[in-house]
């Protein structure tokens, strides 16, 4: 569930933040007539399993699904825009888009759908649970934003933290400070801060919201140069050129960049090294056994150029590790 609005502070900083990035806040902002239009895809997709890995947890307020629509807010180059999706027939996905980004919005549902990704030279058959998970899921499709920096910010908050904590402090800053999304959401939406707005959100908000220090202060940092990350990230010829950008900023490791690789770019072959979790998933679902990050790699090796889209299939496979202990519990510290 998303904050209220009327929980945030109205403090100085506040104002000032929101005047320096033109946030809206009008909690009844006008709904003008939306742009449409139709994708069918040359493929078969699973429209909710492609689409809905870009949400960040249940409450993410960029993005939403309400009975058969998935909704998403952006903050496009064009500007903010809220796009709404849905199949209306095997293989037919309408989309509408509301706000001055639509038209940006409109044209980015293909590879939002997992248009550009390309599955070819994957050997599904190289491992029974790869294949069998590839059989029951033939519209699991690798989807992509083409937002660089929306991703990089996203990655930051899941730096060395869980889920629950990282999801919580997404949901929290950008409903305090991101901007208002047009149209008839089903639930208040708001789109991430502006490359410039993330430069300005007060030290109290980074607090409150429960994001740590390293973080917070690597993506400020980021953001100071985020125009020209962008811009290189874009211009890379490959993933390794794109680690080579991202990894070379403060506080922005491997895992960064491949989170970030994943979502904006739709990367098939990028692995997040660095996961808590990720190499004991793997090493169990292939190995029947846990493994290390560089076990992790050598399993992964026979599938170069795929190595996502087997992390993907092996998510959808329902081979998972029984459970050894009970689960971390987070530690709050914005009483502190």
């Amino acid at each position: 569930m998303t904050t209220s609005l009327s929980r945030i502070p109205r403090t100085r900083d506040a104002e000032r933040f929101q005047a320096r990035n033109g946030a809206t806040r009008d909690p009844r902002p006008t709904f003008e007539r939306p742009l449409e239009t139709e994708y069918r895809p040359r493929h078969a997709l699973d429209l909710r399993r492609t689409v809905l890995y870009q949400r960040h947890g249940a409450g993410d307020p960029t993005m939403t699904v309400s009975g058969t629509v998935i909704w998403r807010a952006s903050r496009t180059p064009a500007g903010v825009a809220t796009l709404a999706i849905r199949e209306t027939h095997p293989g037919v996905v309408r989309g509408a888009a509301w706000g001055p980004g639509r038209e940006w919005a409109l044209g980015q549902l293909p590879a939002l759908c997992g248009s550009d990704d390309d599955p070819s030279g994957f050997d599904a058959s190289q491992h029974p649970v790869i294949a069998d998970a590839h059989r029951r899921n033939p519209g699991l499709r690798l989807s992509r934003t083409d937002l660089v920096f929306d991703a990089l910010a996203s990655a930051i908050f899941e730096q060395k933290v869980t889920g629950m904590q990282a999801f919580g402090a997404w949901r929290r800053v950008v409903t305090w400070c991101g901007e208002r999304a047009p149209g008839p959401t089903p639930q208040p939406m708001f789109a991430p801060p502006s490359i410039e707005g993330w430069q300005h959100v007060p030290s109290w908000v980074w607090h409150r919201a429960g994001l740590e220090p390293p973080q917070s202060k690597a993506l400020v940092r980021a953001a100071r140069r985020g125009d020209a990350i962008e811009r290189a990230v874009l211009a890379a010829e490959d993933g390794e050129a794109v680690d080579r950008v991202l990894v070379s900023q403060p506080g922005i490791g491997p895992w960064t960049s491949a989170e970030t690789r994943i979502r904006a770019l739709g990367d098939a072959d990028a692995v997040s090294v660095g996961d808590f979790h990720l190499a004991h998933h793997v090493g169990y679902a292939l190995a029947g056994e846990r493994t290390d990050d560089d076990g992790m790699l050598r399993l992964l090796a026979a599938w170069p150029g795929h190595r996502q889209r087997v992390i993907r299939l092996i998510g959808a496979s329902g081979v998972v590790e029984p459970r050894r202990a009970p689960r971390l519990h987070p530690e709050d510290h914005r009483d502190r």
